[in-house]
């Protein structure tokens, strides 16, 4: 007889924790977890007393009633147990709504739109029960309405419901619930009434609550408070003393959500349309998703968490919203810990790295500084890099700009593989053959910034290579790049490289067309001189100067603040290619500036980037336009693709470090040369002129500011934007009045096919003999030659024909 003298309360699946909050009616409610999978729940308790007979029935009705009841505005059931000693009733976790507003207090108080979905959400499970259900709540007042984790707001209290129109059914209220009764109760005669008149005067009660706190007596309804004025009108329906002006729930949520109304707001339409997103078409999803980025910031963050972002990720996973997720998703995620984060968020960016869509890709990388930190290593490596070096090969150039500036963010978490050897391929690639200027800038600004992560093996082979090649480029801001990365990198090399290979290179830019760029190269002669200079004076400085050539890995702060101008100032002109027709390749949209942003560093955590103009979802035929306007003409440059990727046969470290000036022409030669190839002005000149950062005049500076002290000078103070003069010249602002000046149409094949056509960045010769482009043009002129000397001789050898006969070959 053991088995039935058991109390079932201990074979309870759930474990009670916490507090208990006592509620009226005996009630009380507490937090609980199940013991088999640890899911959290509210746990409501009833202790059944000798003596409280009417309450206990009152009680057990609502155990009942709860039971049967299903609607999204109700209480949910969970599970629930009775003995002859207690009753328990297990809940989704929600918190009373008296509860839930005292600890909102400190952070500001509840706020009305949450008010106004919270009453929209009680009137709705009103009229659910009195016109779907035919019930009476009977007991609606605020420690009968519980919120969940979500803010949403749940009717509770069934203890005192009865069916319509048989009142007398209904349990006894105890003294405290009194004040809550309307005024008809009290009235013996039989006054004519509808059967919602009740629950709507206890609505009223209700709205009192929420903005003024507990109802003392029935005659302070009177007295409005911070009731909100376009709530008033209907409020006072609800509390007059004619039962039959009271509404039906129904029309009291068609009134208040009329034009002005209390319900009229859009946190309201959001949940309406997320209530209903399933069956709304494609077109509406993807214009809510659109909006919904907007409204975010006035929406309560719980609700964020718990209801939006739920959708997102379901929208996402079953649903074609694609790329317009990605905003409101990276937006609501800063709400979330490292945890959560990775839980719920990682997984699908983590598979959006693989979509094809264009415009997720660039969205994606576009958003990277938001969860860049929540990526580790592993997952960057193996599952996101494979899939982000695409992009260097995409036919659209704002996808390949963009996974250029991309890098700044990866590569701290790269490999050694994918850092010095996959990327350092592709920076190749693309600074010697992309048709962009604004790109090739951007990849000697990148490669300059994450020099500090690459090996010192790699960094010798590369770094003199590719800065040298950059100093060679026709667009100017490339050549500016250039100068300004042999600044910032200034301790990765050895004096004898800064005297033998970096200053006969820099010397020739010194008689480059634009003034910016010689500019530029003149401060940074001047501090590697000082340089060499200090050496010069005390040799045992050396170990000192070149500590960092073989270091391992320093610091991202080596390279940080330098040349940001060159990452923000040519984003836009990328994006201003893509809105290009394919017709004619004019520009549709009109010239618009581009917007300076911070400077991306991989020392800190990831900051903002500047980001194109505009992406559209489809881009192919602008991209095949601005193709064929950029396409090499002469097939004697073309280059085979395997060619490029074949890295086992380059030789990074065999640029030459003897320099013969009798054995080459003035460097002016090829400087002409390099201003005949430049990019025609009419297809440059979409606002240069706002697109970068002033760069102050050396005149203007005393030598001394670029001596070096004692020691090796840091990289991050060659950032000359921010250096006093008095003079500012735009960088562009001689681009800009060679506008009507004749130039080619498109950048010469002659003068870039044939730079590092094997892709070897030590193939630039530091300005001295003929320049690549001179080489390439005679061997041609050579090749013509000896093919017209061989049909000579062939026609030499047949002799003259006679007439009569025909010429069969």
């Amino acid at each position: 007889m053991w088995f039935w003298s058991r109390d079932p309360a201990r074979d309870f699946p759930y474990e009670v924790t916490g507090e208990r909050e006592e509620l009226p009616g005996g009630w009380g409610i507490q937090k609980g977890k199940k013991k088999a999978g640890g899911d959290l729940v509210s746990v409501f308790t009833y202790d059944i007393r000798p003596g409280a007979d009417e309450q206990t029935l009152a009680a057990k009705s609502a155990l009942k009633r709860i039971k049967t009841l299903r609607h999204p505005n109700i209480l949910s059931y969970v599970d629930g147990l009775e003995t002859d000693k207690c009753l328990y009733v297990v809940t989704e976790p929600v918190t009373s709504l008296g509860t839930y507003i005292k600890s909102r207090s400190d952070s500001g108080g509840i706020s009305e739109l949450e008010i106004s979905w919270g009453l929209h959400q009680i009137v709705k499970a009103l009229s659910f029960l009195v016109n779907d259900g035919n019930l009476i709540h009977n007991n609606v007042y605020m420690s009968s309405v519980f919120v969940d984790r979500a803010g949403e707001w749940k009717l509770g209290g069934l203890d005192y419901m009865y069916p319509a129109g048989s009142e007398e059914s209904a349990p006894k209220k105890g003294p405290e619930l009194e004040k809550y009764n309307p005024p008809e109760k009290s009235d013996r005669s039989k006054t004519s009434r509808e059967k919602w008149s009740a629950d709507m005067w206890c609505l009223g009660c209700l709205i009192w609550e929420v903005f003024n706190g507990p109802l003392s007596r029935p005659t302070a309804l009177r007295s409005l408070g911070k009731i909100p004025k376009s709530l008033v009108p209907h409020y006072c329906e609800l509390v007059g003393a004619n039962p039959k002006v009271r509404p039906n729930p129904a029309r009291f949520l068609q009134n208040c959500r009329a034009p002005g109304g209390f319900f009229c707001n859009s946190f309201v339409e959001t949940n309406l349309f997320l209530e209903e997103i399933q069956i709304k078409d494609p077109a509406e999803r993807q214009t809510f998703f659109e909006q919904l980025s907007e409204n975010l910031d006035s929406f309560p963050e719980d609700f964020c968490r718990h209801k939006i972002l739920p959708q997102l990720l379901t929208a996402f996973e079953f649903g074609s919203a694609g790329a317009v997720i990605l905003t409101p998703l990276f937006k609501i995620g800063k709400f979330l810990n490292a945890d959560e984060y990775q839980q719920k968020i990682i997984p699908i960016i983590v598979k959006m790295f693989s979509s094809t869509d264009r415009a997720m890709r660039i969205r994606l990388l576009q958003q990277m500084e938001n969860f860049i930190q929540y990526l580790n290593e592993p997952t960057v490596n193996a599952q996101i890099f494979p899939h982000v070096v695409h992009g260097f090969m995409d036919t659209n150039p704002a996808i390949r700009e963009q996974t250029v500036k991309s890098m700044l963010l990866l590569a701290p978490k790269l490999n050694e593989n994918n850092l010095n050897v996959e990327l350092m391929k592709h920076f190749a690639r693309l600074q010697a053959r992309d048709d962009q200027g604004p790109i090739r800038c951007n990849t000697t600004v990148c490669l300059g910034k994450i020099a500090s992560y690459l090996n010192p093996a790699t960094r010798q082979r590369v770094l003199i290579s590719a800065f040298s090649r950059a100093t060679k480029d026709p667009f100017s801001p490339s050549r500016a790049a250039g100068v300004l990365g042999f600044a910032a990198t200034h301790n990765f090399y050895s004096m004898n490289d800064c005297a033998g290979k970096i200053l006969p290179g820099l010397c020739g830019v010194t008689m480059d067309p634009e003034k910016s760029v010689r500019d530029q190269a003149f401060k940074t002669i001047r501090s590697f001189l000082d340089k060499l200079e200090s050496l010069s004076e005390d040799p045992a400085q050396l170990v000192e100067l070149e500590k960092d050539v073989h270091a391992a890995s320093t610091s991202p702060g080596v390279v940080g603040g330098w040349a940001g101008w060159a990452v923000t100032g040519v984003s836009s002109l990328t994006s201003k290619f893509i809105r290009t027709s394919a017709a004619g390749g004019q520009d549709v949209a009109p010239a618009q500036a581009a917007t300076p942003g911070p400077s991306v560093s991989p020392a800190t955590a990831p900051a903002e980037a500047s980001k194109p103009d505009a992406v559209p979802a489809s881009v192919p035929p602008a991209a095949s336009s601005l193709a064929s306007r950029y396409e090499p003409e002469e097939e004697d440059n073309e280059v085979d693709d395997n060619t490029l990727d074949r890295w086992d046969d380059e030789d990074w470290g065999s640029l030459e470090a003897t320099h013969s000036s009798s054995k080459s022409e003035p460097n002016t030669v090829s400087d002409q040369r390099l201003t005949e190839s430049r990019i025609s002005a009419a297809d440059e000149s979409w606002g240069w002129e706002d697109s970068f950062q002033p760069v102050s005049n050396p005149k203007s500076q005393t030598p001394s500011s670029f001596s070096l002290p004692e020691g090796t000078r840091p990289a991050s103070e060659y950032n000359w934007d921010s250096e006093g003069s008095e003079k500012h010249v735009d960088l562009f602002s001689v681009a800009s009045e060679k506008t009507n000046q004749k130039q080619d149409q498109s950048r010469s094949s002659d003068t870039m096919g044939d730079w590092g056509g094997d892709d070897n960045w030590e193939s630039v010769e530091a300005d001295q003999g003929l320049s690549k482009a001179e080489m390439a043009r005679k061997k041609r002129e050579e090749r013509q030659r000896e093919m017209e000397a061989k049909r000579a001789e062939r026609r030499a050898a047949k002799g003259p024909l006679k007439l009569g006969v025909r010429k069969l070959d």
